[in-house]
């Protein structure tokens, strides 16, 4: 029996998951991410800080020529914390009776993974290429979302607004020129988009081809497993520069230098669109709502990957079913799911294990895990990723 296997008989069906932590050389720790103060530069100052952490991810991480090959990849640990296996090799080995049978037929991977993004400033105002440019370079497209979790947010950081899309009066003649003067100083991109605050506890859908400049907040991302981007955006609120090479990243090489292909990116109907908040912004939809808590979908506008919020109040249980395979993250409080007792850390050293993340199975999760807050003061409250749910279809959009 391999390991894979062995841990699933472990678990009965709930992989538990070692913490990913990711660095970016272009962004600095907002620190809410619960990671020790003395280690978001454990990596190297070349590597730069660590201001992401990666949750249930079969994608590696494109951090430049020297990130390690498991940069990104989750890791699925024993009970006793001595053996472990990538997340990425168990699909691969047990296929459908991991992710589901309908996902791996479609697939052949898992094919989302979510994060925590922790940036204490603003990001550069940048595009996530759609299939058609992102297979150019041997990826896929990458829908996003986001959510803004209480919990993980005890200060807004630098700029707690994020830009989306452009104004409807925007030229492309204005774009192309802004693309243009990348490397000449600031390229005024920001004149041509509109900010929203951010509110704690609702979320953005950003489908690919959308330029977006995130907030300074600590953000939940379900998204498709890809991790193909550019930055558009020359220099950042603080006077904070932007590396040219970052605004051709994932550029077939015959492109390069073309601007005409950048701006075929960029989705140009939808970014301009008037009603871009209304299609776009997402509230906490409640699912049910009972004695023992509630459950509520939180970012649900995207076909391939979703996500749920589960509050399990303090004392009680719940005998939890859902339709595909899932991972989860506690954000608040401590309990049990199935066999495992889940808790959320306050301080994390890296390369410690915690208990605050795992991997529920197909299976699992249809037969139903029974969730248990064993506190008598504070809510279990879980962030759970999906990729494609077919609970989905029963949701009304307004």
């Amino acid at each position: 029996m391999s390991l894979a296997q062995k841990l699933l008989l472990e678990g009965k069906g709930v992989y538990r998951l070692a913490p990913t932590w990711v660095p970016r050389s272009f962004c600095r720790p907002g620190k809410r991410i619960k990671l020790h103060p003395d280690d978001y530069y454990v990596l190297g100052l070349e590597r730069g800080g660590i201001d992401e952490r990666w949750f249930a991810s079969t994608t590696w991480a494109e951090n430049g020529p020297n990130t390690p090959e498991d940069e990104g990849l989750s890791y699925i640990v024993s009970a006793d914390g001595e053996k472990k296996v990538l997340l990425r090799d168990a699909v691969e080995e047990l296929k459908g009776e991991v992710i589901g049978d309908a996902l791996w037929e479609k697939y052949h991977k898992w094919p989302m993974f979510s994060k925590f993004f922790d940036n204490l400033g603003p990001l550069p105002h940048h595009i996530h290429h759609r299939d058609e440019h992102a297979r150019r370079v041997g990826a896929d497209g990458k829908p996003e979302m986001y959510f803004f979790p209480a919990q993980c947010n005890n200060h807004g950081g630098e700029f707690p607004f994020t830009f989306f899309g452009l104004k409807p009066d925007t030229t492309k003649e204005e774009m192309r020129e802004c693309l243009v003067n990348f490397d000449k100083g600031d390229n005024q991109l920001l004149d041509h988009s509109q900010a929203y605050k951010i509110t704690l506890d609702t979320g953005w859908d950003v489908p690919p081809g959308i330029l977006h400049a995130p907030a300074s907040l600590c953000t939940y991302e379900p998204q498709f497993a890809s991790d193909v981007y550019a930055m558009y955006q020359s220099v950042l609120y603080g006077d904070h520069c932007v590396p040219v090479n970052l605004l051709w990243k994932n550029c077939p090489e015959e492109e390069l230098g073309n601007f005409d292909y950048l701006m075929d990116v960029i989705d140009w109907e939808a970014n301009v669109d008037k009603d871009f908040a209304k299609k776009h912004f997402m509230k906490p939809r409640v699912i049910w709502e009972d004695e023992a808590g509630k459950e509520e979908w939180i970012c649900y506008l995207c076909k391939v990957a979703c996500a749920k919020r589960l509050t399990i109040l303090p004392g009680q249980s719940k005998l939890v079913k859902d339709e595909a395979a899932y991972g989860f993250i506690a954000v608040e409080g401590h309990g049990k799911c199935g066999i495992w007792e889940v808790e959320t850390p306050t301080l994390i050293r890296y390369g410690e294990l915690t208990n605050d993340e795992f991997f529920v199975t197909e299976r699992a999760a249809k037969e139903g895990l029974m969730i248990t807050n064993t506190s008598k003061t504070e809510p279990l409250v879980l962030l759970k990723h999906f990729a494609e749910n077919p609970e989905l279809a029963r949701l009304k959009i307004d």
